[in-house]
């Protein structure tokens, strides 16, 4: 009976390991009220030109980030922007989701170079290090927000919506 455990526990093991190393690019996906919804790889993100925002976190320190303006990636889905972004287009949202179920909301208007100052990052480093197990890959900065609570920490999913259907 032990023997069996045993057998099964490996099993599982080399199963989580060899999907870890087929699969195991993180993938965050694009989509909703785009023209072009897609899907990046942990390598696609890499090569996409990197900006940097200093923004105070939850430990009351500035830190360095460095990732992709959210805005950049809306861009590439074809998300309403710029002259565009006007009439009921100003009721668009952006769904940030994170793996473990927590999602944030962003007026698109927010996000939208045109209409703000603001980089809102999809950060996949601080002060020049890959962000920490169960904060990243990803994670969203908000600079100048009091709280951080629309910084969310392990993205998979970044949707666009009218704010009601």
């Amino acid at each position: 009976m032990r023997q069996s455990t045993v057998r099964i526990a490996t099993v599982i093991l080399l199963t989580c390991l060899f999907s870890r190393i087929v699969y195991g690019q993180t993938v965050l996906t694009i989509s909703g009220e785009v023209t072009k919804p897609f899907s990046l790889q942990a390598a696609d993100l890499k090569a996409m030109p990197h900006a940097e925002v200093v923004a105070k976190d939850k430990d009351g320190k500035n830190h360095t980030y460095a990732g992709v303006p959210l805005a950049e990636l809306l861009k590439q889905a074809g998300t309403t922007t710029g002259a565009e972004l006007r009439g009921k287009n100003l009721s668009k949202v952006v769904i940030v989701k994170a793996t473990d179920g927590y999602e944030v909301v962003f007026a698109l208007p927010e996000i939208d170079p045109e209409f703000t100052t603001r980089i809102i990052l999809l950060a996949d480093s601080v002060d020049g290090n890959p962000l920490a197990q169960g904060v990243g890959p990803y994670r969203i900065v908000v600079p100048d927000e009091k709280k951080p609570a629309r910084w969310v920490r392990d993205v998979k999913a970044i949707e666009i919506r009218f704010a009601s259907k």
